[in-house]
């Protein structure tokens, strides 16, 4: 049978065959492309070395996240940016390591023009959520909508705590607005009140952590279409110490081993839903810590009336001692290492760090490679086949290379530099075996103190005046650091 080619019917036939055919091979094509990985990071708040069953406490079970190391890789030498809650977290999410600020204390801020992990994922079209703790600045003004913070910084959504379950805010942020806001009052913290005024809802502390895990699986179950980025900061452990009552007398850790273990069952209800989902195949899970703990009890708002759920199990009186009776019980928080936050030795920032990504991170695999938690941004660059922007995360090494098994360290870099107390007065260079704390300023009568780690991890043995030649080259190359605005190459 020979067409007329110059019939219009047998035309649009034959165009709209050649358009079909077009079209299904390019749908074909972008089928056959692999989906981004999903990118979720747990980060809990004061969770020592040693408070994970998987990094050797004995007291306390995690079995979650320990099921989380068994199907992933388990590092022993990671290393938060600083031995404080906020720039820890300013740290991981800009990639630059916070001593460069030189700024004293907790009040570490992000603005809306600096890049972040969140704002570069969105760039590339994924959906971010910030759920859990931010501690990293909002508006001064509650009263002036819309409150900003998160959202101006890179994430599609927010509902948080201010700064931890203990603050005197009593409240959550929701996008833009606090919850639970009186309509037509102003929202005021009041010397000597409880509570503030202005705010119907305020926060229930043996409920924080159950709340930001539902908000959580909300947020994964609403984007499991599309690549997501979840930053979950729940705030267990930190003080207060209030488990939720179904986890009072669970460990044989008292309150504080309750508390974690409520932890590693939120963390448990993350992975439950990825798997439900069936998202776990191709989503990157990271669980870490933004400092060591706090091996004794903070005294500063112990006067605090607990707003709680059940008062069962003397929490009101135990939740003031709860470290402290951690330790008589015989748990050690931040187990062979060195005091804890707030200090630049390694119970400051030495923490539990694990991820997975089943099939192409080893199961039940380990790393003594040395990492810092401002190499995550340049980790998720790689993840998505990104080159970082050049004015972004100085200080972040990309760690798939060692996920993947391909390297057993990162290449051209000699050692990591720690934020080491909250007074801007030292630094921890971590080179892996040595350890070098350099003190300045309001601390730099007390000289350089050079550690063996390979020998000493309890760092009893100051090796300064007996290695000189290691001092040099370490203060060299934090000096070095310094002076270059960055440690990328």
């Amino acid at each position: 049978m020979i067409l007329d080619v110059t019939n219009q019917p047998v035309i649009l036939r034959i165009a709209a065959i050649f358009f079909a055919t077009v079209f299904l091979q390019h749908s074909a094509a972008i089928a056959k492309q692999p989906r981004k990985p999903n990118i979720v990071v747990i980060f809990a708040d004061d969770l020592g070395y040693g408070d994970v069953s998987c990094y050797g406490a004995t007291q306390i079970s995690t079995p979650n996240i320990d099921r989380l190391a068994s199907q992933g890789m388990k590092f022993t030498d990671a290393h938060s940016a600083a031995s404080l809650c906020s720039p820890s977290r300013y740290g991981l999410l800009t990639g630059q390591s916070p001593w460069r600020l030189h700024k004293k204390g907790n009040g570490y801020r992000l603005s809306p023009d600096q890049p972040t992990i969140a704002s570069f994922l969105q760039g590339h079209g994924y959906t971010s959520a910030a759920i859990g703790k931010w501690h990293l600045g909002y508006s001064k003004d509650w009263n002036k909508l819309p409150i900003t913070g998160p959202l101006e910084v890179g994430f599609d959504y927010h509902f948080g705590v201010p700064t931890n379950h203990n603050d005197s805010s009593r409240a959550f942020i929701e996008n833009h607005d606090l919850v639970g806001r009186k309509p037509g009052q102003k929202y005021r913290i009041v010397k000597g009140k409880d509570f503030p005024e202005g705010l119907a809802e305020p926060r229930v502390e043996d409920q924080v952590d159950s709340t930001l895990t539902e908000k959580a699986v909300a947020f994964l179950r609403k984007n499991a279409a599309d690549p997501f980025f979840l930053y979950f900061t729940p705030c267990a452990p930190h003080t207060h110490v209030t488990p939720a009552a179904g986890f009072r007398g669970s460990s044989t850790a008292g309150l504080f081993g309750d508390h974690v273990q409520e932890l590693d069952s939120h963390v448990g209800t993350i992975l439950q839903t990825l798997e439900e989902l069936n998202l776990a195949e191709n989503t990157v899970v990271i669980f870490t810590s933004d400092n060591g703990s706090t091996p004794k009890d903070f005294k500063g708002t112990n006067g605090v009336r607990l707003n709680l759920a059940d008062d069962s199990g003397d929490i009101r009186t135990k939740f003031k001692t709860a470290k402290e009776d951690a330790k008589k019980l015989g748990h050690v928080t931040n187990g062979p290492w060195r005091d804890g936050k707030g200090y630049a030795y390694e119970g400051g920032h030495r923490i539990p760090f694990i991820a997975r990504w089943p099939g192409r991170i080893d199961a039940g695999s380990s790393s003594n490679c040395t990492i810092n938690l401002t190499d995550l941004f340049a980790t998720t660059a790689e993840l998505v086949g990104s080159d970082l922007p050049k004015d972004a995360a100085e200080d972040s090494f990309s760690l798939l290379p060692v996920l993947l098994g391909k390297e057993d360290r990162i290449a051209d870099r000699e050692a990591i530099f720690v934020q080491g107390d909250g007074k801007d007065s030292s630094v921890a260079v971590c080179t892996g075996q040595w350890k070098l704390i350099v003190r300045y300023g309001s601390d730099s009568d007390q000289g350089h103190e050079l550690y063996d780690l390979s020998n000493d991890r309890g760092e009893t043995s100051n090796l300064a005046d007996q290695h000189p030649d290691v001092v040099k080259r370490l203060v060299s190359a934090f000096e070095q650091a310094e002076a270059n605005g960055r440690t990328r190459h």
